[in-house]
């Protein structure tokens, strides 16, 4: 039975996948319009933060409509298809729960914030004009 229902849910999720990235890329926000210098420094800022995903998380993709619209160039780690990426997030945050950001600060310390409302909170507190 218990097979049954991830077949179930895995053709789901592929037969809906496609969708739902035509979804995020049609529906995407405008881009925040910076002058070139503080679009330098908040691509220097973002080089600290890291976000864990699932492509087709809609939750994920809500925290990526975000980034476009802040004109974010935060890393993107895909957990669901690499393993290395996984392990790291289980290790760095205590679970394979996506979306997951990764925040360095300067003396190399690492915060691990989840959760997509939070993350779109901290993103717009950290980088909104």
């Amino acid at each position: 039975m218990k097979h049954l229902i991830r077949l179930f849910f895995r053709t789901l999720r592929t037969l809906l996948g496609p969708l739902m990235l035509l979804k995020e890329r049609l529906s995407r926000p405008a881009a925040l319009q910076r002058s070139s210098e503080q679009q330098r420094e908040v691509d220097r800022q973002c080089q600290d933060l890291a976000l864990y995903q699932f492509k087709t998380c809609p939750f994920c993709i809500k925290v990526r409509q975000e980034m476009h619209r802040l004109s974010l160039p935060i890393t993107r780690r895909d957990a669901q298809h690499d393993a290395g990426h996984r392990q790291a997030l289980l290790q760095g945050s205590g679970a394979t729960k996506v979306p997951c950001l990764q925040i360095t600060d300067a003396s190399g310390a690492v915060q691990w914030l989840s959760e997509s409302g939070a993350i779109r909170d901290y993103l717009r507190g950290r980088f909104a004009v």
